[in-house]
């Protein structure tokens, strides 16, 4: 009912998205809304969807304990900083706050000194991205965006985009925009630099980035280049690597000969040279090659007296 008052049109399969459930379960809800006394609608169509009738609202009175302890806890993170949207949001949540009947702002308050959220991580570097305000401004006001970007490769490029949204995963913000048709993801710290120009775009309407981002994660982790390694590990070696190893691997980390996908052989190698003789690289011969290599230079570097300075 509330996506509802914002006076415009909604299909059912964008509600459905939007509320994670089927197209049918949001025609049932319709009903049930209806039935109720809400005047909704479902105009047919091309130019048709789902609406209230003009003018009318809703006014809801209070709030659940849940959704007061929820309210208590939100604060600005560090990622509303690089926008410049959390002392605003400071703001917003005073007015809120101040809003509540004097039982809820009790509660309230009992419910912000029993719990905080730290997004933050703890040995993590967030990465730099000296271009967001401009990406931001370009999001904001569907603006076309001059990129020139460099690549995990390091393959530099320059495109004119149409930037659709800005996501922060971790300490990582990205860019999601549509280059030639296709829409792509864009890491923020690999945008060399960002010209925002006179020329707008058509945002799709059909677009809703939440789901856009939530399916791209599935099929990043489904489709990302694969380097398979099989390994001989010690005990020690085999805890080791579980440590730096995604909470789904570890279960199956253990002493003996397991194979690992490291996605690149850069990966590989950097998470290998520190077990040292906890893992003994079996396949691919190229891998154990630069691995026997950098212990040669290793051992002639450190297996002499420091050289007089």
């Amino acid at each position: 009912m509330l996506l509802l008052q914002d006076e415009r049109r909604h299909t059912a399969e964008e509600l459905s998205r939007r509320l994670e459930v089927s197209p049918r379960t949001i025609y049932r809800d319709l009903d049930a809304l209806s039935s109720a006394g809400v005047p909704v609608y479902a105009q047919p169509g091309s130019t048709g969807g789902i609406g209230l009738l003009p003018g009318w609202r809703t006014h809801l009175t209070g709030l659940t304990e849940p959704e007061i302890q929820a309210l208590a806890s939100a604060h600005p993170i560090d990622a509303l900083d690089d926008l410049g949207l959390a002392g605003p949001l400071r703001t917003a949540l005073v007015k809120l706050a101040a809003a509540l009947p004097s039982v809820q702002r009790t509660a309230a308050e009992h419910a912000r000194q029993r719990l905080h959220i730290d997004g933050s991580s703890w040995f993590g570097e967030k990465d730099p991205v000296p271009h967001l305000a401009v990406l931001r401004e370009a999001v904001f006001q569907d603006r076309k965006v001059r990129l020139a970007y460099r690549d995990f490769e390091g393959a530099r490029s320059t495109r004119v985009v149409d930037p659709y949204g800005l996501v922060i995963k971790g300490d990582h913000w990205y860019l999601v925009a549509e280059d030639k048709g296709v829409t792509k993801v864009f890491r923020g710290a690999r945008v060399e630099a960002a010209r925002m120009l006179t020329d707008t775009f058509a945002r799709p309407a059909e677009f809703e980035l939440r789901a856009f981002w939530k399916d791209w994660c599935t099929r990043f982790a489904t489709q990302r280049a694969r380097y398979e390694v099989t390994l001989r590990l010690t005990a020690e070696g085999a805890e080791a690597l579980a440590a730096m190893r995604p909470g789904s691997e570890r279960e199956r980390i253990r002493a003996g000969t397991v194979n690992i996908d490291f996605e690149r052989l850069s990966i590989a190698l950097s998470q290998l040279v520190q077990l040292g003789r906890g893992a003994e690289v079996l396949e691919p011969p190229e891998l154990r090659a630069r691995l026997g290599a950098l212990a040669n230079d290793l051992s002639a570097l450190y297996g002499t007296r420091p050289r007089a300075t």
